[in-house]
């Protein structure tokens, strides 16, 4: 370990056994501790690197049962807090990442500018080829729902799994609570929201080869729903009622009330003029269009709201000092 080392690499592995090694000498003197974490991989990867990896920086922890890939993150980011790095950054085993970038996602966070960086495959047009068609249009789907879902409008390619974070927010989130399989990522930016972490993109490019996934979309696409539906509500609703009750928040509850009235009150009186063969008046076609302009125009108004509330003060710094003011008031 240098001596100036402020970086913690966490390396979660499933099937990885072929690609580990190469991972683990690519990465270079900046980092202070590997912790290895083998997720029950059926190949062994964890006693791989034990045998035959001669890095002291490296510490390897096993599952005796698979938690995915999120559970195998969580517990290298406990292993993390009690180290001295000041940023964890998660690498993924199977080699897409390249080592040689962690300096780079770190960066913002080492200077303060930031609370949590994620990499971003789609910052430019280059980066997205040899992206596998099934990653790039999942990827493009997904970015729409995880924004609403976690209040982070600007960031794109949510599911990114090259992230790093500042050892103060690891230290006051709730860690079982967070997702532990392939919603980890964007259940994570969730739990950031809540603390008002700055979250930033860092530009990366994917290395594609013939490492096998063991993702299979139809089996996710379920889940992912299900997760981004219940954090869109418990996000809007924490943040405009609980926590900031506003003017967004009469829009947002008003938009909502005029645009399903007004399109309910319409598919009403159309269906009824289906029936009897008898046009709806002028009149009723304006009682049924006038809520849904007003409504749209309301929830478009919380949207430019919702978009400019996105955290823009990092606060490792203020939860650093709080947690430190702590220790010291239990050693009293």
């Amino acid at each position: 370990m240098t001596t100036d080392s402020r970086i913690a690499i966490v390396i979660p592995c499933f099937r990885v056994r072929e690609q580990i090694l190469q991972v683990i000498a690519g990465i270079g003197p900046e980092v202070g501790w590997i912790h290895v974490v083998d997720d029950a991989c059926p190949e062994g990867s964890g006693a791989w690197v034990s045998e035959h990896c001669q890095d002291p920086r490296v510490s390897v922890v096993r599952h005796e049962h698979n938690q995915g890939v999120g559970g195998a993150t969580l517990t290298g980011y406990r292993l993390a807090m009690h180290g001295g790095a000041d940023v964890v950054v998660k690498l993924d085993g199977d080699g897409q990442m390249d080592p040689r970038l962690v300096r780079q996602i770190a960066g913002p966070l080492l200077a303060g500018q930031a609370d949590y960086a994620k990499g971003n495959r789609f910052h430019r047009l280059a980066f997205v080829r040899g992206m596998p068609p099934v990653r790039l249009v999942g990827n493009a789907l997904l970015s729409f729902l995880t924004k609403l879902s976690s209040g982070y409008w600007q960031i794109a390619d949510p599911t990114n799994g090259f992230t790093a974070i500042r050892r103060e927010l690891l230290a006051e989130m709730e860690l079982e609570r967070i997702a532990r399989r392939y919603f980890f990522e964007s259940d994570l930016l969730y739990h950031l929201n809540q603390l008002r972490a700055v979250v930033v993109d860092v530009p990366m490019q994917a290395r594609y080869g013939d490492e096998p996934s063991s993702l299979r979309p139809l089996r996710v696409i379920g889940p992912f729903l299900r997760g981004h539906l219940r954090n869109t509500v418990r996000r809007i609703g924490y943040s405009y009622l609980l926590r900031g009750f506003s003017v967004a928040s009469v829009e947002l509850g008003l938009g909502l009330v005029l645009l399903l009235g007004g399109t309910a009150f319409g598919l009403r009186h159309w269906i009824g003029s289906s029936d009897s063969g008898v046009p709806a008046t002028a009149g009723t076609v304006m009682l049924a269009a006038l809520p849904i302009i007003i409504g749209v125009q309301m929830l478009l108004s919380w949207l430019n709201f919702d978009v400019a509330a996105e955290p823009r003060t990092p606060v490792h710094t203020l939860l650093g000092n709080r947690q430190s003011s702590q220790r010291q008031d239990g050693r009293h």
